[in-house]
């Protein structure tokens, strides 16, 4: 489908928003009601929150499927990608996080990339320009990440653990994610590497918020990316 058949700021029911939802009890109603503008196809997948993070997303018009205990996000992200393409009209899925961090604009930005150019996946990063500031100390494991996602799948990104991506219907199905927990992103790539697909990078600013940064997540997921790369 081309970019020309969504016009601009009407709703796109082909593509599918799945988000990975663990105790954002707090954010996730804004994050579902801004992408709702956009996207009336939203799954939010709990992974086990105990904070109420379901009713709010399910309340902000999102679908909610839950995970009965916390299983790690590389699992709620395969949860959500067979209930999207459980659904024929889902052309593409957009994966997004739950707590603020992501732009809706660069989202669309990315689908329309994607339809334009007949990409079948187009990956987010945070370090083609200059608008995203991590930090000296999540820069630097970021890019050890990178270094090591890079080496083991052949891929030459800039940010391969960035959580806002655009998958084509085609790619997404040959995708079987089984790192449960953050190598998950990893996986991904090497998932997407192997199909021979067309794929791309695209700069998107992430928002690290008073939120985020309360939640001690600026660093440390940071850290349990390459505590995951390592003994995964």
């Amino acid at each position: 489908m081309s970019s020309a058949a969504i016009p601009a700021n009407t709703l796109d029911p082909s593509a599918w928003v799945v988000i990975p939802l663990y105790n954002e009890a707090k954010v996730i109603a804004g994050v579902v009601a801004e992408l709702r503008t956009r996207f009336p196809n939203i799954v939010c997948i709990d992974d086990g929150s105990s904070d109420g993070s379901a009713a709010a997303a399910a309340a902000a018009g999102a679908r909610v499927v839950q995970h009965p205990i916390n299983l790690g996000q590389g699992a709620a992200l395969q949860t959500g990608f067979e209930f999207a393409l459980a659904h024929p009209e889902c052309s593409y899925v957009v994966t997004f996080d739950a707590d603020g961090q992501h732009r809706i604009e660069d989202a669309v930005a990315m689908l329309r990339s994607a339809r334009d150019d007949d990409i079948a996946v187009v990956f987010g990063s945070r370090f083609l320009d200059d608008r995203t500031k991590p930090g000296w100390l999540k820069h630097v494991i970021l890019k050890t990440a990178v270094w090591v996602t890079n080496m083991t799948t052949g891929m030459k990104l800039t940010d391969a653990h960035n959580g806002l991506r655009v998958i084509r219907r085609d790619a997404l199905s040959r995708i079987e994610l089984k790192q449960d927990r953050m190598a998950h992103a990893t996986e991904i790539v090497l998932e997407i590497g192997r199909t021979g697909l067309p794929w791309r990078e695209q700069a998107v600013e992430l928002l690290y918020t008073d939120y985020s940064k309360g939640k001690g997540q600026s660093v440390l997921n940071s850290v349990n990316i390459l505590v995951d790369l390592i003994v995964r």
